[in-house]
């Protein structure tokens, strides 16, 4: 049961005072980090046991939940809004536990908040956490969890986007796999501030004000428009997809204008994708506007059209603010700056699936032999896994491919296209489970991974093992599934039996099939 409220900035700024069980308490808060150019870590949680002599503790952070130790059963709050730093007051408390009175007091920080039930410990929060996300925004078969590719992340710029070019893109995405064929910044007639040809003069903001073709597709670029790239792709079964900059001045006040466009796109050219960045929430106003943006495109569109939201930068809506809209794009990492290290792109992954439904969560992986000698010989480097593991750590989530498809070599397809066809197989039966953490926090070290159990009777579940650089390679089953009937193994480089699966490599990972005992 999910239970809703919204705030109204109550007189005494208390929306609801809670009485908290008496038996022993565990208190866990989730406080997320977006803004992901400049963070590594997205979950710090902390943890309580509520004892008598505690002093009250405010709690400012999105998530917050009490659990009973004994029975394991409690219910977390999650803020309906932007992350603190981005709301209207960035300083307001959001939860304030009175240990001695034994009462929790919700705050009225002018943002809705739902209570949500549960029982199981950990795993039932999560569980918990992750159906009401996907009560919000349904996962749909064939629209949701693609693989996407963008071509930002071989770092080229716009200076490759132009209509040959992207037939290239599509063909090599048609060999691979890739289903949505996204293009970043430059397939525009406007110049942005990340453009190479922008020469100082472009702009990430304000571009209806810049110029009124800013939006327009480059002629010089697409002699022939969009529309005969779109049609190309969509002979080959890829739906396409851009980049878009909505308007941030002036509150948003050109949302409608924005909106319009994006659905005009949509209509005459079949863009069904797009990737949402430079926006800037302001204030309370701007975030009305930005939904009422997203509103617009979703409701005429009949859902077809899925945004990105990207969360990299800027103060914007996050994880929580516009959860309707579509995935988020989660981080831009760069073989360029060695920023790109696959154990973190796991980390994030791992420690956000404890929160977040990770069908909403964009996880990049990048052509693993860009760059090698910027890496040298460090055992974490890109290069230094298996290919096939590098796609493995996005399967739970979206899995973004971030990188000009016809730039991988030949090996690299070869490795990833059985292991996508076989994900591709799956996926649906996949995202019908609750997909819960297991094993140690990723750190490039550790045997960790995920289960995927299963919501309903009778369905299969499955486990998604990484072996990271440590001297063990077998892991005991039992406690990751508490009964097995039978193993299938899907991918992988190793073996398993109901009791223990064993990977081969360190690096490597084993993706298995499971009949539960439920």
């Amino acid at each position: 049961i999910w239970l809703t409220f919204s705030t109204s900035q109550a007189a005494d700024g208390v929306a609801e005072t809670l009485p908290l069980p008496q038996d022993h308490l565990k208190v866990v808060a989730y406080d997320l980090m977006d803004q992901t150019d400049g963070h590594d870590e997205l979950v710090h949680r902390t943890e309580w046991l509520a004892g008598a002599n505690e002093y009250d503790v405010d709690v400012t952070a999105p998530i917050l939940a009490y659990e009973t130790l004994l029975m394991g059963e409690g219910v977390a709050f999650v803020r309906v809004a932007p992350l603190p730093h981005a709301r209207v007051n960035p300083s307001a408390v959001d939860f304030t536990f009175d240990m001695r009175m034994r009462r929790l007091v919700i705050r009225d920080t002018g943002y809705p908040y739902v209570k949500l039930p549960y029982r199981g410990g950990a795993a039932g929060r999560t569980k918990a956490l992750q159906d009401w996300q996907r009560s919000v925004r349904p996962y749909v078969s064939g629209r949701d969890g693609l693989f996407l590719s963008n071509t930002w992340g071989d770092r080229n710029c716009d200076t490759r986007i132009n209509e040959e070019f992207l037939l290239g893109e599509v063909k090599a995405a048609a060999e691979l796999g890739v289903e949505v064929v996204q293009v970043d910044d430059g397939w525009q007639s406007g110049k942005s501030a990340n453009s190479a040809f922008a020469d100082g003069k472009g702009v990430w903001n304000g571009y209806w004000a810049a110029s009124p073709d800013f939006w327009v597709p480059d002629p010089k670029r697409f002699p022939n428009g969009l529309a005969a790239v779109t049609k190309a792709a969509a002979e080959k079964g890829i739906r396409f997809g851009l980049w878009f900059g909505p308007d941030s001045s002036n509150d948003a006040a050109n949302w409608e204008r924005d909106a319009d466009w994006l659905l005009k796109l949509h209509r005459e050219c079949g863009v069904d994708y797009y990737k949402l960045d430079s926006m800037k929430t302001t204030g309370a106003l701007s975030l009305a506007r930005q939904k009422s943006l997203f509103d617009k495109v979703l409701k005429e569109s009949e859902g077809r059209i899925v945004i990105d939201m990207d969360v990299t930068a800027e103060k914007r809506p996050g994880y929580f603010g516009m959860m309707s809209a579509g995935p988020l794009f989660v981080e831009n990492r760069y073989s360029d700056y060695k920023t790109y290290w696959p154990h973190l792109t796991l980390r994030a992954l791992w420690s956000l699936a404890e929160v977040i439904d990770p069908v909403r969560l964009r996880m990049e992986v990048l052509n693993p032999l860009r760059n090698r000698d910027k890496y040298g010989d460090d055992p974490l480097a890109p290069a230094a896994y298996p290919a096939e593991t590098l796609f493995a750590i996005v399967m739970p989530a979206s899995p973004l491919g971030w990188f000009e498809v016809q730039n991988l070599d030949p090996a690299t397809v070869a490795a990833w296209k059985p292991l996508v066809a076989a994900w591709k197989r799956e996926r649906d039966a996949m995202a019908s489970c609750n997909v819960i953490p297991v094993g140690a926090r990723p750190d490039g070290l550790s045997w960790t991974g995920f289960v995927f159990m299963p919501r309903e009777a009778g369905k299969p579940g499955y486990a998604l093992l990484f072996r990271e650089l440590n001297e063990n390679a077998s892991l005991d089953l039992a406690s990751v599934f508490p009964a097995l009937k039978h193993v299938e193994i899907l991918a992988g480089q190793g073996s398993a039996t109901t009791k223990a699966a064993t990977v081969d490599c360190k690096r490597g990972f084993v993706w298995l099939k499971c009949d539960l005992s439920l």
